[in-house]
This record gives C-alpha cells, structure tokens and sequence, in this order.
C-alpha cells in the first residue's frame, strides 16, 4: 500500500506540473494591441513590448506611415507591425514638434502668458488635426478594422497623449490600459480617471509647487486648476462630438477613457509628493531603468583619464538637437572650468569656448554613463526618463528645464534635495559652474540622490515586472472591473454631493421657514390674547 501510494505521489506531481504548464500557456501567451505615442513616450513602450515578447506574448503595433520615432522593423515573429497611411509626411511631425520646443524654450520668456496660451493652442489644435487624421485612417478602414478583429486581442496598450486607442479597443470589444506620465494639465486623470486632487496640498500639474504651499501659493494652485481645466476643454472638448460619432451613441471622451481598466503611471514615490490614487492606478516609474553596461573602448578610456575629479554627463534629450551659438558658447566655457572630464550630447556647430576637458558625442549612451563609478553629476533637461535613470544610479542632478512637464519634473527634484535648477534663457558661464560645484562637492547632494535610489529599489517588484503583470493580469481576467471606483456612474453635482447640499438646505429652510412661522403664529395668537384680556 505504502509502496502504491509512493509512487502514484510523484506521478500525480508530474501531471499536475504538466497541466499547470498548459494552463498557464494557454491564459498567458497572448495577443497585445499597442496604440503608441512618440518621442520619449515610445521609448519606455518599446521597453513594455520587449519584456511582453520575452514572456512569448504576441505584439502589434499600430504606426501610421508618417511616424518619425515608431520605425517598423522586426527580426522577431511575435512583433508585427500595421502600418496604416495618413495624408502628410514625417516632417510634418518633426515640423510639429519642434514648433511647440521653440515655442516653450525659447520665445516663452519674451511673450506674455496669454500670448503664450494663445501660441500653444494653435500648436495643440495641430496636433489634434494630426491625431484626427490618425484615427480616421484606422477607425475608418473597414479592411485594417477587420483584419485587427480577425487577430482577437486580450488586450490594447495606450498612450492617451494620442487619442482613440479607446475608440480601437470599444470597437474590436477588447479591455483597454493606459500607460503615461501626465497628461495635459493632468485633466484626463482627475476628470476621467476620478483621481482625487485636494487642491489644498496637491499642487497642479505645470505649477512647479510642492506640496507644502503657503495661502498664497494655495489660491495660486486652485487658479491654476481652473485656468488648465478651461484650455483643456477648450483645445480638446471637440473630441467629444468626434466620439459619439464613432461609437454611435452620445458621449463624450473623458467618459469613454474613463473606462481604461488600468492606467500604469511612469513615476513612483520617489518622484511623487504623497497624495491619493486609486487602485486602479499603478506606479511603475523607471521600468526602463537597468544596470550599467560596459562603456566603447574608446569612451571608457576618455572616462578613465579623468582620475579622481571623475565625469559629467550632460544631455538635453533627443529633441534638442543644438543651442544657439550664443548659448553654446556660455555652457562650454563653464565645462571648460571645472576639473572634471565632460561627455556632451550635442550636434550643432562646435562651440569656440569648447575646454579640452570636454568631448562631444551626437548620441550618449546615458543609462551606462550614469551608472559608472566615476560619473559624479547629471546636466539633464528633465525628461522623466533621464530623471528616473539618474535616480535608478544615485547621481546628483543640474537641470536647464527647457519644456512641458521638464520644469515641474525638475522642481521636485530640488524639493527632494537632488538637483540644483537653473533658468536656461538667464544662463550666465558662473550660474553652471557654480551650479556644478554643489552638486558636487556637496555631499549633501549625493546622500540625497542615493537615499532616492534605494527608495525606488526598495521595491516588491521590480517596475517592469509590475506594468507586465498588470497587462498579463487584464488578458486573464478580461479586465479589471473590481479596482474600477464607483464615481465613474455618478455625475459632476453627485460627485461633490451637491444634490445631498442642495437637499440639506432646503430642508434646513423649510425647517426655518416652518419654525419661523410657528413662532410668528404662536406670538400672534398670545399678543391677540393679552390684547382680548385686557380689554
């Protein structure tokens, strides 16, 4: 019996093993759908993409013939690519974007605030053209349309910086996620995501405030909700009519991205001030972040020439290819001044004021550079992925915030005692070598980049593991209803529970009415009776 009994144990092990593997094959191999968004928004996708394809997913793309950043090219099976025509080029894209870049770093400055608005949302109402164009080439392609559904996706990846990735998942009936750092104003989030925002300690997107704001600051912080709120509905409320045309029925496109199941958020807590979120909402900030890689040969050798004093790393992104020359020849004449060695990303023309210790590169290979030994500061625009990497390697930062969301993202880098910030279009040679001096040498700095570092490796899982497992975990259950909050069926006045104010004030004056004239009635009736006795 005993000996039966042995042996049928392992056995039974084997099989269950077996069909666990089978299971396991068949509810997580599945097909994604990824609608993408460019320039820095693509790279941490392509991330997301690769570890999907690593886990033996199959993976769409789906990229207009126009994309300057999503190239399609595939060694790999597993990822194809629908390419899908619009009617303008890939310079038209480029021109777009560097329009808004020039506008937000360089003429900001000399123009009024609303001159700047008025500017911006020309640029907005572009690219809203631009992504109009988009959707109308995939949402009305009858074949494109049926060949996706033909494919059976779990799931579509989204980016809602570029609109009808919802539109695409309602119509081929698929559960749809978004993966994002902000979006405009932060509007999307709070209005169609019913994230909380107590304006009392939350400061608005773009507001570089943190959140400790004096009163003061506080009215500043809620005018700036409002203003944010109204040119965001007034550059993207048209959406609304586009929506109910596609689904057929009234709607508007705050209400159909509200129904994402899972909105996978590219920042963390060593990034974010403490504030609400909901369950739905995931924290997965610096998933493209990994262990340095060993440096070219050549470029280790300029590295190691610095000896003790170390390098820096400067970098102002990818979309900002050169600087005036003007402007190029103040920061090369401060990076001349320092007894660092300088790798620098930049292709304009050669600066005259360029120091020996200095060596330019058209492209950097960042994330290697900051995680070398001998890296001592980060001259970053702050873009959040150049941020995350520098907290991924601990190393201090210098910021020369230029556009969108780099201010803000900067300002909360010198909240948290990281980085030293400085104006770009006031830069002056002894602001960036002073700037470059406390970094530096002063340690404070380096505790407080390295303090943030082990924060966000502190972690249960690993960033990417978690916006893997949140895709994989919608594929298996067909969504994620259960973390959806229930403020999604009320209505704005439900909402701030002003239906239960309204009802509670006429109650409170009905209460009044009625008390008051019962008394009225009561001081009537006994003067009446005082009257009749004395007569």
């Amino acid at each position: 019996m005993s000996t039966i009994a042995s042996s049928s144990g392992p056995k039974k092990q084997i099989c269950l093993a077996i069909l666990h593997l089978i299971l396991l094959e068949t509810v997580l191999c599945g097909n994604v759908l990824i609608w993408p968004t460019e320039g820095s928004h693509w790279l941490n996708v392509k991330v997301i993409i690769q570890e999907l394809l690593d886990r033996d997913h199959n993976v769409t793309v789906l990229v207009s013939t126009a994309s300057p950043y999503v190239i399609p090219k595939s060694t790999t099976p597993a990822l194809n690519y629908e390419v899908f025509p619009v009617p303008f080029e890939k310079d038209h894209i480029h021109a777009i974007i560097n329009s808004v870049v020039n506008l937000w770093a360089y003429e900001k400055p000399h123009i009024s605030f609303w001159q700047f608005y008025k500017r911006l949302g020309v640029e907005i109402n572009t690219l809203n053209k631009a992504n109009r164009h988009m959707c109308d080439a995939v949402l009305l392609n009858k074949d494109l349309m049926k060949s996706l559904e033909m494919k059976k996706f779990n799931v579509l990846l989204s980016d809602p910086v570029s609109l009808c990735g919802d539109l695409i998942a309602l119509i081929l009936d698929i559960p749809f996620m978004y993966s994002l750092r902000f979006t405009p104003a932060q509007t999307v989030e709070r209005y169609c995501g019913k994230i909380p925002s107590p304006p009392s300690y939350v400061p608005a997107a773009l507001s570089e405030m943190t959140d400790t704001m004096s009163l003061m600051e506080r009215i500043k912080n809620i005018v700036s909700y409002t203003v944010q709120d109204l040119i965001f509905q007034s550059l993207y409320g048209h959406w609304d009519q586009y929506y109910s045309q596609i689904l057929g029925k009234p709607t508007t496109f705050c209400e159909t991205m509200g129904k994402a199941e899972i909105w996978l958020i590219r920042t963390y807590w060593d990034f974010e001030y403490p504030r609400p979120f909901l369950p739905n909402f995931e924290f997965v900030g610096g998933l493209h972040c990994q262990p340095a890689k060993p440096l070219p040969e050549d470029m280790e050798e300029f590295v190691q020439s610095s000896g003790e004093d170390g390098i820096v790393v400067f970098s102002l992104g990818s979309m900002v290819k050169n600087l005036t020359i003007e402007k190029g020849n103040i920061i090369a004449s401060a990076l001349s001044k320092i007894p660092q060695k300088v790798l620098w990303r930049y292709s304009g023309k050669i600066p005259e004021t360029l120091g020996l210790n200095t060596k330019l590169y058209e492209w950097l290979p960042q994330n290697d550079l900051l995680g070398h030994p001998k890296t001592k500061a980060f001259i970053t625009h702050g873009g959040t992925n150049g941020i995350y990497e520098a907290i991924y390697h601990g190393i201090p930062m210098v910021g020369l915030p230029l556009f969108a969301d780099q201010p803000d993202n900067l300002a909360h880098m010198k909240a948290k005692g990281m980085a030293v910030v400085l104006d770009f279009n006031t830069l002056e040679e002894q602001d960036m070598v002073d700037a470059l001096n406390t970094v530096i040498n002063n340690p404070t700095y380096k505790e407080r980049a390295l303090t943030l570092s082990q924060i966000h490796h502190d972690q249960p899982i690993k960033p990417l593991d978690r916006a893997v497992f949140w895709i994989e975990f919608v594929m298996r259950h067909k969504g994620a209803k259960h973390l959806r909050p229930a403020a999604h069926s009320l209505t704005w006045y439900q909402y701030h529970c002003l239906d239960v104010i309204a009802f509670l004030i006429i109650c409170l004056a009905a209460f009044l009415i009625v008390s008051i004239k019962c008394c009225t009635f009561c001081f009537r009736k006994g003067s009446r009776a005082v009257k009749k006795k004395r007569e």
